[in-house]
């Protein structure tokens, strides 16, 4: 079965999109987005986040625009694959917490003819690869990079520059926290640090 996406092209049914970029580009409400109209459309979506992200509720996927959508908190990622009731798509949001097997879970999804939507940060707050996020991507079908606007310049923002000094990889925060730079201020911040 294929399914017509925005661009008019044939979606594969069984299939894995990627929706990536840093904080405050709307991942998330990409993701909400078309989780909208695959429920519009009377598609079964079932909806999953990790348990530790906890910002703005505990079983929702909010975004930082307060739009929100009922989600399935899970520790592991394998746990879909226990709790899942014939959907049509499987969505997972900051898909970058995860550390299991992700893309596994994800390819045994799609194998099973599964549309799954995952959305998560490409890079950490040093501008490294997150998590698991790099292997993901490299078993997507469809790969949606959002961007920010950059604070400082206002130009394409990539990074996400950690305002405070915590040095922990995972720190969940807001614009309290972190802020949205373009490559050639985030590298200014960074010299600035050492």
């Amino acid at each position: 079965m294929f399914l017509e996406s925005q661009n008019n092209h044939p979606k594969q049914k069984g299939s894995i999109e990627v929706i990536c970029g840093s904080m405050f580009s709307g991942k998330t409400e990409e993701l909400l987005r078309r989780l909208k109209r695959a429920e519009f459309a009377k598609l079964k979506v079932e909806i999953y986040k990790p348990i530790i992200d906890k910002r703005y509720d505990n079983e929702k996927i909010v975004s930082h625009d307060e739009n929100f959508i009922q989600s399935v908190a899970i520790v592991k990622s394998c746990e879909i694959l226990q709790k899942i009731e014939n959907p049509d798509i499987v969505a997972i949001d900051e898909a970058q917490f995860f550390t299991d097997d992700l893309s596994g879970v994800c390819s045994d999804l799609a194998n099973k003819g599964i549309r799954v939507i995952v959305a998560g940060l490409d890079m950490d707050f040093l501008g490294k690869p997150f998590g698991k996020m790099p292997e993901l991507l490299s078993v997507a079908e469809q790969i949606t990079k959002v961007h920010a606007i950059c604070l400082d310049c206002g130009d394409i923002a990539n990074n996400s520059y950690r305002i405070n000094d915590g040095e922990k990889l995972v720190e969940l925060g807001e614009k309290e926290n972190y802020k949205p730079l373009c490559r050639k201020c985030f590298s200014k911040n960074n010299q600035n640090l050492d």
